[in-house]
């Protein structure tokens, strides 16, 4: 018997969203507890900043320009190389509970077998993973939805609606604020809410199991991705009235018009409302129009929701345990990427390449058995490295197709490695034309852009942020003759470290 892996990812989770990050809000002892008896990655980024492009990269090890998925909506290919594939052959059992979105999901013709699953009664197998209980934020679809429509099709009327009659995201405000894609009136008892039934099947899946076997669960919780409609019942943990506007707001519109105007252009052009370059958005939300009130109530329930994932997630250690897998499961938790939740006085994700979507929680709490020291790892990691992690968890081979490398266990691993910088690759092809294209390095407390041509941008512009001096990322330095020669340098190792590009492009086959 060897050591188990429980891999476990929120959506559109913020990296400060947890006690052990510095969040004061949602109480999160249990993940507090993994990280503080584990390792905890104080720079961990994605390699993109939406979800499918992010999920690719999880399951494959390799960089978004590698594995094709450069926007959501790119479907990945069926063969693509999966970190689950390479478990199962050396023997593992495997299995995904909750969100994958590998796949579109904007998908009426049915021509995926993610949406078509739990129509045929299937569950997998898929992608290397035997087993596969799929659940998005809509009660409508996968296996999720077919449970509420078949147990519980009294619930099904408390979810906010997330697509309108035209198929264009739901921008209608709900609550007490108005806030965009909020619900209050979610009546849906909690333990049949999608958090806790992620939780539940993954517990069902590991019960079928013997004990002697091996085993690679990634356990993926649709929250706190918008709409933000938790259980009415567990509304009272956290009362927006109480809350402070986070420390990215930067308060009057005034201030906010005078930090994005140093930004490139799609920045303050969204906010305004001009151009609609943010992704999953609704196309009639403006965010200059939102008020530091409807900001409360939206971090309100992303609160509530972190607070669930983490109740969830002890329940399911605490079934581990009586298993008797406890002190041989390593236990990795993550998300896909992050959310403004008021930041630059914005909502939702986008080309933004700053630490309110690139920044990630993660934390990997090593099987007890190893006897790996608790520690805090400063230097950049990033999600490509997630499956090579896996991999050297199980003991089996990284094969060569993988382009991260082994999550390290301390700083001074992280040195052997030569681990100096962190890369971020965003493109996107929207609706009426407009293309940005992005690459990202993080490096010795920088963060430099370089916005590519396309239909905004010649080249030559981007970002550059000092995170000790400006860690709210307001002040851009890219025309600063003082950060001159910095930004040459880190341009220059920004096209070093370009990943290759597949060929030919994978196309979009829908915006979800």
């Amino acid at each position: 018997m060897g050591r188990k892996i429980l891999f476990i990812t929120a959506d559109q989770m913020r990296w400060d969203a947890l006690g052990c990050y510095g969040g004061k809000v949602a109480r999160t002892p249990v993940l507090d507890g993994l990280a503080a008896a584990g390792i905890r990655y104080d720079r961990a980024h994605n390699q993109n900043v939406v979800c499918m492009p992010a999920r690719a990269t999880m399951v494959t090890g390799q960089y978004v320009s590698t594995h094709g998925v450069w926007m959501n909506g790119v479907p990945l290919p069926e063969d693509a190389p999966s970190v689950a594939a390479e478990l199962h052959a050396s023997g593992y059992r495997t299995a995904l509970i909750g969100k994958s979105h590998f796949e579109p999901h904007l998908d009426l013709e049915q021509r995926f077998y993610e949406n078509r699953m739990a129509l045929l009664g299937e569950f997998g197998p898929h992608r290397g993973f035997e087993h596969m209980e799929l659940a998005t934020h809509s009660p409508l679809i996968l296996h999720y939805g077919r449970f509420l429509r078949e147990q519980h099709p009294e619930a099904l009327a408390g979810f906010y609606r997330n697509l309108n009659d035209r198929f264009e995201v739901n921008g209608a405000g709900g609550g007490d604020t108005g806030a965009c894609q909020v619900q209050r009136e979610n009546h849906i008892a909690r333990e049949h809410y999608h958090t806790d039934w992620v939780a539940d099947r993954t517990m069902a899946w590991l019960d079928s199991l013997d004990d002697a076997d091996d085993w690679f669960v990634w356990m993926s919780f649709p929250d706190p991705h918008h709409p933000w409609d938790p259980p009415a019942s567990e509304l009272h943990r956290v009362d927006w009235r109480d809350l402070d506007l986070p420390v990215g707001y930067p308060g009057s519109p005034e201030r906010i018009e005078a930090i994005l105007a140093e930004k490139p252009r799609h920045w303050l052009d969204w906010w305004r409302g001009e151009r609609l370059t943010n992704f999953e958005a609704p196309p009639d939300f403006v965010p200059a129009r939102m008020t530091p009130q409807q900001i409360r109530e939206v971090n309100a329930l992303a609160h509530v929701e972190n607070e669930l994932i983490d109740e969830a997630v002890g329940r399911v250690l605490e079934s581990i345990r009586q298993r008797g897998w406890a002190d041989d499961t390593d236990v990795v938790f993550t998300t896909d990427h992050g959310e403004f939740q008021g930041d630059f006085g914005l909502l939702f994700k986008g080309p933004y390449h700053v630490d309110s979507l690139m920044r990630l929680p993660l934390i990997w709490r090593p099987a007890p058995s190893s006897s790996t020291a608790a520690a805090v790892v400063k230097a950049p990691v990033g999600q490509v490295d997630l499956a090579p992690t896996f991999l050297r968890i199980a003991g089996a081979p990284v094969p060569q197709y993988m382009q991260g490398l082994p999550l390290p266990a301390d700083d001074d691993e992280a040195d052997q490695q030569h681990r100096e910088r962190v890369f971020t690759e965003w493109d996107c092809r929207h609706v009426d034309g407009t293309t940005v294209s992005l690459r990202t390095l993080y490096r010795d407390g920088y963060i430099v852009t370089a916005c590519r041509p396309g239909t905004l941008y010649a080249g030559d512009e981007g970002e550059l942020y000092d995170l000790v001096r400006d860690p709210q990322q307001w002040r851009n330095l890219w025309n600063d003759p003082g950060y001159a020669a910095l930004k040459s340098d880190l341009l220059a190792d920004l096209e070093d470290h370009l990943p290759p590009m597949r060929e030919p492009r994978l196309q979009p086959v829908t915006t979800v």
